[in-house]
């Protein structure tokens, strides 16, 4: 499950405190725009097409839902933010900073004002040292050929050498600390797409709830009382099922777990949807199982108002959830809490995420990673 484009932006200098410059852009990029989940090495590199101070160059790689038009229009806000003046002279020109966008998944996008794959981009070594450097397993949609394939044919002499080092702001968190990460929540709290988010920027392993599959899912929200104990049971016996495998089978190509659910939910929805005989029979069956499932290093539950749950439920439109009551959704709420209180030799994580968006906010998305990088032991 792929939720975010891959797009290749490069980076340039030559005013100024160009190391500055280029740490700043790529800090307000990822804190502002999109996530940076990797960042080559600088290059000094000389001016190319006009006489001028040598550049600072670099590539990195952004994950973001969002368009090309989208970001194309927030990197140029950004350079004229950071203290790049276009004029309307022909030819380049020094500059602050630059942001070119280089590619968009692989991609072919041509419009007035923006053309992916950059169409200079194998002429041009500045580019492709950088890109290089990246190891992704990208091919130019066009010229069907691999960044270090370019690399060989290219004509470009200039004399490119490496001045520093830098950390993406993904690679300067500790997340990869963890072994396992859950994050759970409410129905429609958004918790599949934070894990999958994360999973997809950390390089996680990623586990996703299968409940798509269970068939007595509609028919519990037509008929609660006479479908609540098949559908607790089978869902109990699916993530064990499931969490075992998963967690069993570590990726040694990934650092570390992250999924979106534990089996600690099952206790908790059974609590709210089972009658009292059928609920003791639920739980000697869940402590059974318990026993034997690995406790998550990290257990985040995002909380969100029942107003706003009732609002993502909807606009999601899955059809057989669109009539959950929002005293259903309260219980839950209350279960949840109520179980994370009793929990004291597990590492918890509450944030209330009512008033955030961390889809649409980057921002809001930092926040959340650095709320769980803080709980690293």
């Amino acid at each position: 499950m792929k939720s975010q484009n891959q797009i290749i932006l490069s980076l340039g200098s030559n005013i100024g405190n160009r190391l500055e410059a280029i740490e700043l852009c790529i800090a307000t990029i990822h804190n502002e725009i999109a996530t940076v989940v990797k960042v080559s090495k600088i290059y000094e590199t000389p001016a190319w097409g006009f006489e001028s101070d040598p550049f600072y160059n670099c590539a990195i790689v952004i994950h973001t839902s969002k368009s090309a038009q989208k970001i194309l229009s927030q990197v140029l806000k950004l350079e004229k933010q950071l203290g790049r003046t276009r004029s309307n002279e022909k030819g380049y020109q020094a500059r602050t900073i630059d942001i070119d966008i280089i590619s968009y998944n692989e991609d072919i996008l041509e419009s007035e004002n923006l053309e992916i794959p950059h169409k200079q981009m194998q002429d041009r070594k500045f580019v492709l040292l950088p890109m290089n450097d990246l190891n992704l397993d990208w091919i130019h949609p066009i010229l069907k050929k691999s960044v270090s394939e370019l690399l060989q044919i290219c004509e470009d002499e200039s004399d490119c050498k490496v001045v520093e080092k830098l950390t993406s702001p993904i690679e300067k968190l500790k997340l990869q600390d963890f072994n396992y990460i859950a994050i759970e929540g409410n129905i429609g709290a958004g918790k599949t797409t934070l894990a999958t988010k994360i999973a997809e920027d950390c390089n996680a392993k990623l586990v996703l709830e299968r409940f798509a599959d269970n068939p007595f899912l509609p028919k519990f929200y037509k008929d609660q009382n006479r479908y609540a104990f098949p559908l607790e049971m089978s869902f109990l016996a699916d993530r064990y099922q499931q969490l075992t495998d998963d967690l069993a089978q570590f990726d040694l190509f990934k650092d570390f777990i992250v999924a979106d659910y534990h089996i600690f939910k099952s206790l908790i929805f059974a609590k709210v949807t089972l009658h009292e005989d059928e609920f003791r029979l639920y739980k000697t069956m869940f402590d059974i199982i318990r026993k034997e499932m690995p406790k998550p290093d990290l257990y985040v539950y995002l909380y969100q108002n029942t107003e706003r749950l009732l609002k993502n439920i909807k606009k999601r439109g899955r059809s057989y959830e669109q009539e959950i009551p929002a005293e259903y959704l309260e219980k839950i709420n209350r279960g949840y809490l109520d179980y994370i209180k009793t929990q004291t030799d597990l590492n918890v994580l509450v944030i209330d995420i009512s008033d955030l968006d961390f889809i649409k906010n980057q921002n809001d998305y930092v926040y959340l990673l650095n709320e769980i990088n803080a709980k690293v032991i």
